[in-house]
């Protein structure tokens, strides 16, 4: 028995088939065609599915689980991802279900990318052990998700712990979201890459600017990409401490591209949180890095998924 997961992001459409213990066995992935058609998308969408498809183990699919960049809609199966335009109350779930290759049956069922992350390391991972948890995905976008009272919160239509559209500064720059000083403003990996080229750094001979690339540099002292990530720092923690003065939290948990800068995003996180969550019940929250890495989104869509289908994989995969 495998589960099947698709993880679709503003930088990548992964897919990958994965196992009753967590474990990938297949993957695929093509770059998002961000800026393209709705049906450019999709065919990126169709291609990772046909790759998959072909994959022995395909015989044996038991569901089949999406997480999607937000905001979605659960109930209608439809995603408006902030960072891909050309869709917006897309019928995803639809598409899916119509690819050739998925079984008679399998119901595809649709989170946010960064819930999929939560139920991922809920259930396998950093937060396994965690009753009350906000794990969030720090990448081209800011997304986040809540374990409340040892499951998965999702809210009602699939977005609940949005962090990345918190709005940490009330006069900041206008997020495509259309709000004013949304965290994701700060603290994505495009927003860091672009506010260091603003304050005067230089991505090394031949490489693109990229927070990836200002990661590099900020470990090497460069004090313009310090800036950068310390701004990212300081956002996310004031967006972290004003979730924990709302619901209480046991842990923090930090994956996505950018979290793989390490330190250079961990010590400034760290640091302003000590001194925004200054109340009792939100002081000293440990934050710490994801334990599935880059492959949290497909475990988690897998196990919403298999939540969905009634599988074992226990309350912890439960949405």
């Amino acid at each position: 028995m495998v589960y099947g997961a698709l993880d679709i992001g503003g930088t990548k459409i992964a897919g990958a088939l994965v196992d009753t213990e967590g474990r990938v066995v297949a993957r695929s992935q093509r770059p998002t065609p961000a800026r393209d058609s709705a049906e450019a998308l999709m065919a990126a969408v169709t291609s990772v599915l046909d790759e998959l498809a072909d994959r022995p183990e395909w015989a044996a699919l038991a569901c089949l689980g999406i997480g999607s960049a937000g905001p979605v809609n659960t109930f209608a199966g439809t995603v408006s991802p902030v960072n891909i335009p050309a869709w917006r109350s897309f019928p995803l779930v639809e598409w899916v279900r119509s690819h050739p290759a998925v079984p008679a049956g399998i119901e595809p069922v649709l989170i946010g990318d960064a819930v999929a992350m939560t139920a991922a390391e809920h259930w396998i991972g950093a937060a396994r052990n965690a009753a009350n948890a906000l794990c969030m995905v720090v990448s081209t976008g800011v997304g986040g998700g809540l374990v409340l009272g040892g499951a998965v919160h999702a809210g009602t239509t699939g977005n609940a712990g949005h962090i990345g559209h918190i709005t940490v500064d009330q006069n900041g720059p206008v997020c495509p979201c259309g709000a004013r000083g949304c965290v994701e403003r700060y603290a994505s990996g495009t927003a860091i890459a672009a506010h260091a080229l603003e304050s005067g750094w230089t991505p090394p001979a031949g490489l693109p600017a990229t927070a990836r690339e200002v990661g590099t540099s900020a470990r090497a002292g460069d004090p313009a990409a310090l800036a950068a990530f310390d701004r990212a720092g300081r956002a996310l923690a004031a967006a972290v401490a004003a979730t924990a003065a709302l619901v209480e939290l046991d842990l923090v948990v930090v994956g996505g591209g950018v979290s793989q800068a390490g330190d250079v995003l961990f010590a400034p996180l760290r640091r302003h949180l000590a001194s925004y969550a200054v109340l009792d019940f939100t002081r000293d929250v440990p934050v710490v890095p994801a334990a599935l890495a880059l492959d949290a989104g497909l475990i988690g869509a897998a196990a919403a998924g298999l939540s969905r289908a009634g599988e074992g994989a226990g309350s912890r995969a439960t949405l």
